[in-house]
C-alpha cells in the first residue's frame, strides 16, 4: 500500500525523523507532514506540481496528499514531522478537511515573520521530544496547539492566497464548505447548481466567487480534484483506466485522459507504467538515510535562543552584524615583522622552503635576522678582509621572496673599532650590489649593545647613510615551553593580535635545533616557531594564516570574534575565548586546566543583515581535533621519531578543515557554528549574482 499509516505513542502525537532523502517514491499519509530542510536542497512533487525546497525552507503536505520527495544533493538533511490528526481534531474538529499552503516559489518569502515563527514552533517540538525534561508532555501539547492555530491563521490555503479573507469569517467558512463539499463528492455527479442551492446563492455569483477565492473555475477545480485523487488508484490498485475514470467521476475515459495530461504532462497509463511498483520494489526504490535525531538539534539552535526551557552545554552567544557598519580600519601590523633567527639558519634549504611558504601565505614585510656579523656567516673580528658571500646569499634570498631585512646589531665578540669597521664595510659593499637596494634594509640595536657603540653606529647609519634605525630589540632567548606546540596558541595569538594586549616578539618563523638542548623527540620540543623543524605547521601558524585573510575594514569585534569586509566579501573570524587566552600559559598550567576539563568552546549564532545577494561561503576550521599537528601526534602515541609515511600523514593532518556552502539571498543571513576546544573558525562570505549559482 502506498498509503502510510503513522503510529504515535500515547503521550507524543507527533513523529519526527532526521534524514538524507535521495528518493522517496509517490505515497500519501494519514497525517499532516511538514518538511524542514536543514541543509542542502530537495524537490517535492505534491499531486501534479513540483517544488524545490532550499536550506531553512519548509513544505507542508496535507493529509492524503500524494507526494514524492527526491534530490540529487547527497548531503541534504531534512527534518520530517508527522502530526496526529486525531490530536489536532480535539482542538479543531474539521482539521482533516483543512488544506495548508507554503510558498516555495517566490524568493525570500520564507524569511517573513510567520515562517520564522513556524520554524521556531517546530524547533521547540523537536527540542522537547529529544530532551524530555520534566513536564515535557504538557509543554509539547501547548506548543502543538500554538502550532495548529498558527497554521490556521497564517497558512490556511484560502487566507494565504487572499489575505482579506482573514477578516471575513462568514465568507471564509463558506469557501471552506465549498472546498470540502467538492473534495467529499468529486466522484459523484455534482454541479455548480447543487452548491449554489446549498449556499442560497446564484450560480453566476458563486462561479465568480469560486474563481476569485480558489483560482480555478468550478469545473476546473472539480476535474483537478478528480485527476489528483486518481493517482492513488493508479499506483495502489490494478483497476483499469476505464474503471478508475468512472470511479473518480469522469463521464468518459477520454475526458479523464485529457485532464490528466493537462496536469501531469502524460497519460494515466504512462504515469502508471513509470511509477507503479510492487510493495517490494517500492520499498527498494526508497533511498533514505536516517540519523540520530539528536544530531539535528545543532541546526535549529538559533530558533531556540529565546525559549526559556532551552539549555545547551554552553550558552549560545548571539551576534548581530550589519555589513554596512564600519568600526575602524583593520590593523595589519601583525604582518610587519617576522623573526627569522640567526642569519646562518637561512642558508639551510629546508628552512628556506619553510619561510617561502610562510611568506606566500601570510606575506610579512620585514624579516628580523640576528648575528649577521658572526663567524658562522664568515665575518671574523680582527680581519683585514670581509667575505660577505653568505650574507649576500641570505639577503638576496629574502629579496626574492619579497621580505625586507631587519638586521639586529650586536657587538657580541667584536671590539668597538672592529664592529664599526665591519659595519662600514658591510654598507659600502651592499651599496654596490645592483640586485639589492640597501635603502630597503632596516637596522635595530640589541639591548645588549654597548651604549657608546650604539651612539656612534646610529650616527653612521642615520646621518652618514640615511638608513632607518628602529627602537631596541630585546632578543628573546629560546625558552622551552611545550605550550608553543599546542592548539592553545591559535586563540592566544589571534586574541592578542586583535586586542594588542601581549608582545608576541618571542614567536619565530620556524624551530631550529640548538646544540645544548636535551631532546626527548625529534618532532615537538617546545620552541616558539610557527613551523617545526620538520616543516610541519603548528597551530600558531594558522593563527597568522587566518588573520591574513581578514579584510581592510572592521565591522565589529569583541572577545572571541572579529568581522571585517573588503570589496564584495565579508570575513568572520571566531575563536575560543576566556581569561586563559589573555596571557601565555605555561604548559604545566595548561595541562592542569585540561585535566580539570576546562572547556572554552563556544556556540555562536550570527544574524547578518544588508548582504542583499546570494552568497558563497568558505569555512576554515582549526582546533584540537582538526588541523592541530601536535594533537594528531599525541594521537599517534607521541613517537620520538617519524617514519617517512608518518611524517607525510602528520604533514597532511596539520591542514584545516575546509567546507563550502551556498546561501540564497534573504533578509537575514543566519549562521550558527560551534568553536570546539582551543580553536578558530574563519568564514569568508562572498556575494554572487544569481546566474552564477
Amino acid at each position: 500500500m502506498r498509503k502510510e499509516y503513522l503510529n504515535y505513542s500515547s503521550d507524543i502525537p507527533v513523529s519526527i525523523s532526521f534524514a538524507t532523502i535521495r528518493e522517496y517514491p509517490f505515497h500519501w499519509n494519514n497525517s499532516m507532514e511538514i518538511l524542514f530542510v536543514l541543509k542542502g536542497t530537495i524537490k517535492v512533487t505534491i499531486d501534479s506540481s513540483t517544488y524545490e525546497i532550499h536550506e531553512r525552507e519548509l513544505e507542508i503536505i496535507n493529509v492524503d496528499e500524494t507526494h514524492r520527495i527526491f534530490s540529487n544533493d547527497k548531503d541534504n538533511r531534512v527534518l520530517i514531522f508527522h502530526f496526529d490528526s486525531s490530536f489536532f481534531s480535539k482542538y479543531y474538529s474539521d482539521i482533516e478537511n483543512l488544506s495548508f499552503y507554503t510558498n516555495t516559489t517566490d524568493e525570500g518569502v520564507q524569511e517573513t515573520e510567520e515562517y520564522i515563527e513556524l520554524r521556531t514552533y517546530l524547533s521547540i517540538i523537536l527540542y522537547e521530544i529529544i530532551q524530555r525534561k520534566e513536564d515535557y508532555d504538557e509543554e509539547l501539547e501547548k506548543t502543538l496547539v500554538d502550532l495548529l492555530y498558527h497554521l490556521i491563521n497564517n497558512f490556511h490555503y484560502l487566507t494565504y492566497e487572499k489575505e482579506e479573507l482573514r477578516e471575513n469569517e462568514e465568507q471564509l467558512a463558506r469557501y471552506h464548505r465549498i472546498a470540502k463539499y467538492i473534495y467529499n463528492n468529486y466522484n459523484n455527479k455534482i454541479s455548480l447548481q447543487d452548491i449554489a442551492k446549498k449556499e442560497f446563492l446564484s450560480t453566476h455569483y458563486l462561479s465568480h466567487e469560486i474563481k476569485y477565492a480558489m483560482g480555478y473555475s468550478f469545473t476546473d477545480l472539480l476535474n483537478l480534484t478528480r485527476v489528483e485523487e486518481s493517482v492513488k488508484l493508479l499506483l495502489d490498485t490494478d483497476k483499469t483506466i476505464s474503471e478508475i475514470s468512472e470511479e473518480v467521476g469522469f463521464s468518459h475515459t477520454r475526458y479523464y485522459n485529457k485532464h490528466f495530461k493537462i496536469h501531469f504532462k502524460c497519460t494515466p497509463m504512462q504515469f502508471r507504467k513509470k511509477y507503479k511498483a510492487s510493495e517490494e520494489i517500492y520499498e527498494n526504490q526508497k533511498k533514505i538515510t536516517y540519523y540520530d535525531l539528536n544530531e539535528s538539534l545543532e541546526y535549529v539552535v538559533s530558533y531556540l535562543e529565546n525559549y526559556d526551557r532551552f539549555s545547551y552545554e554552553n550558552k549560545i552567544i548571539r551576534i548581530n552584524i550589519d555589513v554596512e557598519d564600519e568600526l575602524e580600519e583593520m590593523d595589519k601590523s601583525f604582518k610587519e615583522i617576522i623573526n627569522l633567527g640567526d642569519a646562518f639558519d637561512l642558508l639551510i634549504e629546508d628552512n628556506k622552503d619553510i619561510l617561502e611558504e610562510i611568506q606566500e601565505e601570510v606575506s610579512f614585510k620585514y624579516g628580523r635576522i640576528l648575528n649577521v656579523f658572526s663567524t658562522d656567516m664568515g665575518i671574523f673580528p680582527s680581519t683585514e678582509f670581509y667575505n660577505w658571500n653568505r650574507v649576500k646569499s641570505v639577503l638576496e634570498y629574502l629579496d626574492d621572496i619579497n621580505l625586507k631585512p631587519l638586521i639586529v646589531l650586536d657587538n657580541n665578540g667584536f671590539k668597538k673599532d672592529e664592529f664599526i669597521k665591519a659595519l662600514r664595510n658591510f654598507i659600502e659593499y651592499f651599496i654596490d650590489i645592483e640586485s639589492l637596494d640597501i635603502n630597503n634594509f632596516r637596522f635595530q640595536f640589541s639591548v645588549n649593545i654597548d651604549e657608546d657603540l650604539l651612539k656612534e653606529v646610529k650616527n653612521i647609519l642615520v646621518n652618514e647613510y640615511d638608513l632607518e634605525v628602529c627602537k631596541k630589540y630585546f632578543c628573546v632567548p629560546n625558552d622551552i615551553n611545550y605550550i608553543y606546540d599546542t592548539a592553545y596558541m591559535l586563540p592566544f595569538i589571534i586574541h592578542n593580535i586583535i586586542s594588542g594586549n601581549v608582545n608576541l616578539e618571542f614567536l619565530k618563523a620556524f624551530d631550529v635545533l640548538e646544540r645544548q638542548v636535551n631532546l626527548t623527540n625529534e618532532v615537538f620540543f617546545g620552541y616558539p616557531g610557527l613551523v617545526n623543524d620538520m616543516g610541519i605547521k603548528k597551530p600558531s601558524y594558522y593563527a597568522y594564516y587566518l588573520l591574513n585573510k581578514l579584510g581592510d575594514t572592521v565591522i565589529c569585534k569583541g572577545d572571541g570574534y572579529i568581522i571585517t569586509k573588503s570589496h564584495d566579501e565579508f570575513q568572520i573570524l571566531l575563536y575560543s575565548y576566556n581569561e586563559e587566552v589573555d596571557r601565555l600559559l605555561s604548559f604545566e598550567d595548561f595541562s592542569k586546566m585540561r585535566g580539570l576539563k576546562s572547556n572554552i568552546g563556544r556556540k555562536l549564532s550570527m544574524n547578518i543583515i544588508n548582504v542583499l545577494s546570494h552568497v558563497r561561503m568558505i569555512i576554515y576550521d582549526v582546533n584540537e581535533k582538526m588541523g592541530s599537528s601536535y594533537n594528531y601526534w599525541l594521537g599517534m602515541g607521541s613517537p620520538v621519531r617519524l617514519s617517512k609515511e608518518e611524517k607525510e600523514i602528520l604533514y597532511k593532518a596539520s591542514f584545516p578543515k575546509i567546507d563550502f556552502k551556498y546561501a540564497k539571498k534573504s533578509t537575514v543571513l543566519n549562521i550558527v557554528t560551534e568553536i570546539k576546544n582551543y580553536g578558530a573558525t574563519l568564514i569568508l562570505i562572498k556575494k554572487i549574482s544569481k546566474h552564477l549559482k
